[in-house]
């Protein structure tokens, strides 16, 4: 029986975008596999000395791991039902910045280090080795922050008060003959020490300079705690027991599926059968 142009596409797509299927899996881990290469590979370039010895092997294996990824990325636009809505995803974006930092390079000398973007495509992995429970977890944390955002963003305001406040105090009691030279370098001090990470570039003289310091440094471990405290009830509240599955779905190509789902949580259309891996 003759395949008709939508069947080529279909079988594509499981190979491409699924990783259920031995083809799927096998696809992915060696483009996972490439990636490391490429990631590798531009590491390598940025040392001098392998750069004067190896450059021209590394910019010839670089083109040939580009035209490899390019060819796949055309490959997910063709084989995709919908492609321009894979085209806007996360994941979509995101194998278009893997390519054109190398054609970039042609027109920018040095763009071509922004390849170490396509260390991200490294989150394939979730999919490769199905892990589905990794899959789920991160949906628990997306969830979480997601609820966290209010709170969080009500104790950045908190947070920025204080500085503010913190490194005017300090800018008056010490001036600019002691290092806080202004008010913005005053706060800027205030941010490294609530944060605790102390450079030390600046340092208040006077007694009573160094009790705000010290009264700064005290009130900057109780900061460091309140946000870790909102997600984690947040992540308490989402966590769901329900396993997921790595199936995608053909329209949004998104995927952490109940096992048991017939449509997609995220736009509704029907997803593809589960099959035996």
């Amino acid at each position: 029986m003759t395949r008709t142009l939508a069947d080529w596409r279909e079988s594509a797509y499981r190979v491409i975008f699924e990783a259920d299927t031995p083809a799927g899996k096998r696809f992915d881990v060696v483009l996972l596999w490439s990636i490391l290469i490429s990631v590798a590979l531009v590491m390598l370039d940025s040392v001098a000395s392998i750069h004067a010895r190896y450059g021209a092997w590394l910019y010839r294996a670089e083109w040939v791991l580009t035209a490899l990824f390019s060819a796949e990325y055309l490959a997910r636009l063709v084989s995709a039902p919908r492609p321009w809505r894979y085209a806007r995803s996360f994941f979509g974006v995101v194998d278009l910045l893997a390519i054109v930092p190398t054609y970039l390079s042609l027109f920018f000398a040095g763009s071509q280090m922004l390849l170490v973007i396509r260390a991200l495509r490294m989150l394939r992995v979730f999919r490769v080795l199905k892990l589905g429970r990794y899959v789920r977890e991160a949906a628990v944390l997306q969830q979480a922050l997601r609820a966290s955002r209010p709170k969080i963003l009500v104790f950045l305001y908190t947070v920025l008060t204080l500085v503010m406040l913190i490194g005017t105090l300090m800018y008056v009691i010490e001036g600019p003959e002691r290092g806080f030279t202004s008010i913005p370098t005053s706060i800027y001090w205030a941010i490294v020490t609530l944060t605790t990470v102390g450079y030390g570039d600046i340092s208040p003289v006077t007694p009573a300079g160094r009790l705000l310091a010290s009264m700064a440094m005290i009130l900057g471990y109780g900061i460091i705690a309140v946000p870790t405290g909102i997600v984690t009830v947040e992540m308490a509240r989402a966590r769901d027991s329900a396993s997921v599955s790595t199936r995608t779905c053909h329209d949004c190509t998104r995927e952490g599926h109940d096992l048991d789902a017939t449509y997609c949580k995220f736009c509704g259309a029907g997803l593809p059968p589960l099959e035996p891996f």
